[in-house]
Parts: structure tokens; sequence; C-alpha cells
């Protein structure tokens, strides 16, 4: 029997207001995390390792780095008609920009009329997670339902911040854009089943409802607000719950691991995750590999001068990429990406560094992320008086993060 045609949409325009400054020049899915990948590796490793190689990349938001980051990192032999291609908002409906992640699918229809998929998988391109899609699809297939909708359980408490399915017998019955009161799961009254904004849809009855959503002048053109409501409403809303997938290689303690990174305490939480003795999210499952290409030409990282009474160049419960130079500074629970310098007598200490950084002599940086090719001057501080960091102009999150933005160079 032959397999099912299963399209993969990856929704990847998002502007990431919220992580500002990261995302001043890039669109959110191109943020760099974790060492050496971007947001947008995650989706598009779960996708593949779920056995799909017909994958668009849907991009509208200052798309230059995502569209050359996916070119460059993500490309397949076209030999068997695969492709992970990114596809700019081209205004193929009209005068305008995507109005919504509907509209943008909707004005990409013609790549589903040329590929005439079974089934369309569409997911975000910037959440922290893995997931076997397959098994979503499969359970897709065997409900009889047009629509799919995969739930994540979250304590009750942040309903209000959510998307909650209330669903039966595995139909949605109504879905609750950010309830201030709910109840909980049947099985577990402090939880709600949340949205991750993973679906899967069969292609017919999908098209059919984009192309009545794009007729309706009270839509937002959203996917979780008018789409996923309107299969509801007929009756025709699976839901897949996500402690239901099976990921290979995963453990108890990271199988329903996600994290959306919305925010920049988000994003930096989710970067300290990786690097506990035993992560909450383990970068080294070798059955389920998070994939990106490194630069050949950075060679492996370097740490100079050992003299224990004057310097020496260490680090300790952290992530250091290859290209990374450590002379004689000193590195404490923190992510360090590549091509990056740590001068003698400096100290970086839980923080996420980003390409290409510079950290001068005695320089100390301490809770904060450092945007690419960020230059610390020789003593200069960033991260210990945060009213100074603020006064400097540098963004300080609300649990005390200091976010310096790209190429800036801070003076002592």
């Amino acid at each position: 029997m032959a397999k099912d045609h299963v399209l993969a949409i990856v929704l990847a325009g998002g502007e990431g207001k919220r992580l500002m400054p990261l995302t001043e020049d890039r669109a959110k899915p191109a943020v760099p995390f974790g060492g050496h990948y971007r947001l947008i590796d995650f989706a598009l490793s779960n996708i593949v390792n779920s056995g799909y190689l017909k994958i668009v990349v849907l991009t509208q938001y200052k798309s230059h780095s995502l569209d050359r980051h996916v070119t460059k990192t993500w490309y397949t032999s076209p030999l068997l008609g695969n492709f992970i291609a990114p596809v700019p908002a081209q205004q193929r409906r009209g005068p305008h920009w995507y109005l919504g992640s509907a509209d943008a699918i909707y004005q990409s229809l013609n790549i589903v009329e040329d590929e005439k998929p079974d089934y369309i998988v569409i997911i975000g391109a910037d959440n922290i997670y893995r997931m076997d899609f397959s098994q979503m699809v499969a359970h897709h297939k065997a409900s009889g339902l047009p629509a799919t909708v995969a739930g994540i359980r979250q304590p009750i408490e942040l309903a209000p911040a959510l998307g909650v399915i209330d669903a039966q017998d595995g139909v949605v019955k109504n879905f609750l854009e950010k309830p201030q009161q709910c109840d909980g799961l049947p099985d577990d009254p402090t939880r709600v089943l949340a949205s991750m904004g993973n679906y899967v849809f069969t292609t017919e009855a999908l098209i059919q409802c984009l192309r009545e959503d794009s007729q309706n002048p009270d839509s937002k053109h959203d996917m979780g607000g008018n789409v996923i409501p309107w299969f509801v409403e007929r009756g025709e809303c699976g839901v897949y719950d996500f402690k239901d997938n099976d990921v290979p290689g995963s453990t108890d303690r990271d199988r329903d691991y996600w994290r959306d990174v919305g925010t920049l305490d988000a994003y930096y939480e989710a970067n300290m995750d990786l690097i506990s003795v035993h992560p909450i999210f383990n970068l080294y499952n070798r059955k389920w590999p998070t994939m990106t290409l490194l630069n050949g030409a950075l060679p492996p990282a370097k740490f100079v001068y050992g003299d224990e009474h004057s310097r020496m160049g260490h680090a300790v419960d952290s992530f250091v990429s290859p290209g990374v130079i450590v002379s004689g500074g000193e590195i404490y629970h923190s992510i360090v990406s590549p091509d990056t310098y740590v001068h003698s007598w400096a100290q970086v200490t839980d923080s996420v560094v980003m390409h290409g950084c510079k950290i001068g002599r005695h320089a100390v940086v301490s809770k904060a992320i450092l945007d690419k090719n960020v230059i610390v001057e020789q003593g200069a501080v960033i991260g210990v008086d945060l009213e100074h960091d603020r006064e400097r102009g540098l963004t300080v999150t609300e649990s005390g993060i200091t976010v310096v933005p790209k190429g800036m160079v801070v003076p002592r």
C-alpha cells in the first residue's frame, strides 16, 4: 500500500515583539538558541525525524536570515521529489501581506494544489520540544475526523494565558481562548489541556474552511482563533494528547517537555534547561537528533592557560561551541556560541552568549543574554548592577536578565 502523501507547513512569519531586542533585525524563528542552533531547527528536526520530507516554511517578517538559514542548512535531494523550502509572502490573494496564520496558508494554497497531499501537518516554528508527528497523523486517520489539534497538559492556573481544549471521547466540544475560569481534566483536576499550535488536517476539508474564512470580514484569519473553532462548531475536530507521543530515545524526565519561548525570560530559562547535569531537555538524544549545519571552517573550542594561581581558561556546567577560545577566562553555567573569545580573568556566569562575542579582560557577564557580535570591553560589568544596565539603555527583564543587543560595544 502506498504511503499517505503528507505536506508539512511551518508557520515562521512571527514578529516576536516580546523577544526584542533579539528580534530587532531577524524573525523570531531565526533567533539563535542553545549555542549553534536556531529556534526553527527544532520544528524542522521534528518533521524530518517523523519521516516527512515535503516541507514549506512560510516567512514574512524580516526573513532574510531565516530564509538563508533554511536554504543553506535544510536542503534535500530533489531526486525523490523532496524539498524544504522557504516561501515568502507574495500577495497572491490581493494587495496585502499575511493577515494571520490562516491567511498565510490560504495565500499559499497554490503549493497545496501542486502537491495534492492527502493530509497537511501545520506547526509553529518557535517552540522547543520533541514530537513524532507520524503518530499524530495516525491518530488523525483513525479518528475519521477532518481536523486534529495537539494538546499539552498544563497547570490550571496558567489557563488564562492559554487556548484550552474541552474534549469528550476524543472530540473537541469547546475551544476556550484564555479563559479566566475553567474545569481541570477528569483524570487530573489540577491541569488543563492546552493547544500546542500543532494541527493535522485532511486536505479537502482544510481548503474548504480556508476559502470560507477568507470571505468572512469578521475573521482574524487565525488558525487557533478561527480555523479550529470552525471545525469545533461542526463536531469535526479531534484532539491528540501530547503525553501519548512516544519519541525514540526520550526518558521520563524529558518525555513531555515543551517550552514556548515567547518572552525573554522564557527564552533564557529554556536555554538554561539544556545544561544541567541531567537536563530537562536532552540534546544528546541520538535516536531523535536536533539537527543544524555547523560552519565547517571553525576549529574545535580551545582552553588555554592552566595556572590555577594566576589564570585558568575553563568552563563548568556549560555548552561551549566550536570556534570558542577561552584564554584564561572562566565560564560557569552558561551557553557560549561559536567564534566567541573570552579573555583572561573574565567571568561569564549564568548567561547566554551568541556568535562572535568578545569578552574583554577582567570583564564580568552575569545572568545576561548577549546577542551576536557584542564586545564587552576590558573591565566592563553586565548583569550585576541592573539599574546601571537600564541607564545604559539595556533591556532588563522582570526576572533580572540583562539583554545586550546585536553588535553593541559595552564600555567599562
